[in-house]
């Protein structure tokens, strides 16, 4: 490996380190770096414009929702990715800047592999039409929104009834997005390896509605009835489209999948053991 995208969280203020790091990677081990045109203004000259050149590998300096973000750019040039963390938890990163170094000489020596994860892909109809689409690696949550009283919705898998209850909302999670919200919410963790779905409801007035998982084949569906009010569709945590009475959300697994680098020494458990303290006592 030797073209690196790099994507940075740009609100992150305490650059120069990283650049002279980044700098001397790129006159020691001749690597060559290049940067996305809606960052172009964050970065200094070693690291160019993207222009023809044919991408390795794509860095995500941040947190997790860099990490985010970073993933659309990751499918847009069909490269994998890998996150550097420079947040609090990391848990998507599969290094720090500590161990930037040793990390890319994996990379150089083929010390590595490539993972595909599954992605969401996410539909809004209404009165039978679709309004919007779009595709998330964590998660898709429909959520009540400003209003304190509970939404109704109910849950289809491949038009079959599953339950219907009143709620705060659901989240709908890959196996990645299983130790995010979902986690945090009582959902179980998934091997990220798996093609599942996560469904965990959110604050449910029936103490017998639990999480549930699926079959990545399956076409979930939900229906909502929100009295009136508007409800909110958030995507890998940010908020997309806005949902009302009577709007289908349709959830299957994406035909396309995204690209992991995990370097061999390594593992998903190891991960849990570490920043989720999993065991610890």
């Amino acid at each position: 490996m030797q073209n690196f995208g790099i994507f940075f969280n740009p609100n992150y203020k305490t650059t120069q380190p990283i650049f002279d790091l980044l700098e001397k990677l790129h006159s020691s081990k001749d690597l060559h770096f290049f940067m996305f045109p809606k960052q172009k203004k964050l970065f200094p000259d070693f690291i160019k414009s993207l222009g023809k050149n044919k991408l390795d590998c794509i860095l995500s300096f941040g947190g997790d929702g860099t990490f985010l973000r970073a993933s659309q750019i990751s499918l847009e040039f069909d490269v994998p990715l890998m996150g550097i963390n420079l947040g609090k938890l990391g848990f998507l990163s599969e290094s720090s800047l500590s161990e930037l170094e040793k990390s890319i000489d994996d990379l150089k020596k083929n010390k590595f592999k490539v993972q595909q994860r599954m992605l969401l892909k996410i539909v809004v109809k209404r009165n039978n039409k679709i309004i919007y689409t779009s595709s998330a690696l964590n998660d898709a949550v429909i959520y009540k929104g400003k209003e304190p009283r509970l939404i109704d919705i109910r849950f289809y898998s491949d038009k079959r009834l599953v339950v219907e209850t009143r709620c705060d909302g659901l989240i709908v999670s890959t196996p990645t997005g299983s130790t995010a919200y979902s986690l945090s919410a009582g959902g179980p963790i998934l091997s990220p390896l798996m093609d599942a779905f996560v469904v965990t409801p959110l604050n449910p007035h029936v103490l017998s509605v639990r999480p549930m998982v699926f079959a990545s084949d399956d076409r979930l569906s939900f229906e909502l009835q929100t009295n009136g009010s508007e409800c909110i569709l958030q995507l890998d945590g940010k908020n997309s489209q806005n949902i009302v009475d009577n709007d289908e959300i349709i959830v299957t697994a994406s035909n396309k999948k995204i690209s992991f680098i995990k370097l061999t020494n390594k593992t998903f458990y190891q991960i849990l053991r570490k920043k989720l303290h999993m065991g610890k006592r």
